[in-house]
């Protein structure tokens, strides 16, 4: 049997981790066995040292941890994001009148529209996405930096239902998470990935994440249905994919 006191060491070093994981403690004699916050399992007996089987973190887990270092930053350093996406441009040239898709920001989402103004200045033609339905691909309507924009059925800006519908030559697209793969972590509804996945079968799609720097994580649990994405820019740096 492993002793009480140490079984108690174990329970209470448990307990007062900080909880950014659920965290569990079973026991099995004389073999023990403990889920820690960055440690992963843990596992030993009386007899041997303890060994480590790490734990990987879902997908909602990395979500809540992004949206958090994303929500800690202050208004200042959003802008501040926004026109240094914007002064550095795309990472690829495009012929004039190409099809730039941005989206209107929400849930903190870093701000496109400067870099949209300065690539509509450049001879882009500018769209934003408009949802349709879960398990379909979003719309992309004609619009410019004068257009109105009105409230969709989710509760996002969109252009009205009587822009005309395009198809995108670059795709701006908003996300959580991301790693240095290339993969997303979005809100967890497919859209985008459905999105490049169908529209993909017709034309040649760039897809560029926008993002804060905070937002990088180690890596994504990617699964086979999701969609790498061609580049990330952050404030502070442009990550290419393509290789």
């Amino acid at each position: 049997m492993v002793p009480t006191y140490f079984r108690r060491e174990l329970r209470d070093r448990v307990l007062q981790r900080h909880l950014r994981l659920r965290t569990f403690v079973f026991l099995l004699p004389p073999i023990y066995c403990a889920c820690l916050p960055d440690e992963g399992i843990i596992c030993g007996d009386s007899r041997s040292r303890m060994s480590v089987i790490p734990v990987t973190p879902s997908k909602a887990e990395l979500r809540i941890a992004a949206l958090a270092a994303r929500d800690a930053l202050n208004g200042e350093q959003r802008a501040a994001a926004a026109q240094a996406v914007a002064a550095r441009g795309l990472p690829i040239e495009f012929a004039r009148g190409a099809v730039v898709s941005g989206y209107s920001p929400i849930r903190g989402e870093i701000d496109p529209f400067p870099l949209l103004r300065k690539l509509a200045a450049q001879g882009a033609t500018l769209a934003l996405p408009a949802v349709m339905a879960r398990g379909r691909s979003l719309a992309f309507r004609a619009w410019s930096v004068d257009d109105r924009l009105l409230l969709g059925p989710l509760g996002i800006l969109e252009p009205s239902p009587a822009a005309a519908e395009i198809v995108p030559d670059v795709m701006l697209v908003p996300l959580a998470a991301f790693d240095r793969l290339g993969h997303r972590i979005g809100y967890g509804a497919g859209h985008y990935d459905y999105t490049l996945a169908y529209l993909r079968k017709i034309k040649a799609i760039t897809a560029i994440g926008l993002a804060f720097a905070a937002q990088e994580i180690e890596a994504v649990p990617a699964l086979a249905h999701d969609v790498a994405l061609d580049f990330v820019l952050t404030e502070t740096k442009v990550f290419d994919f393509r290789s």
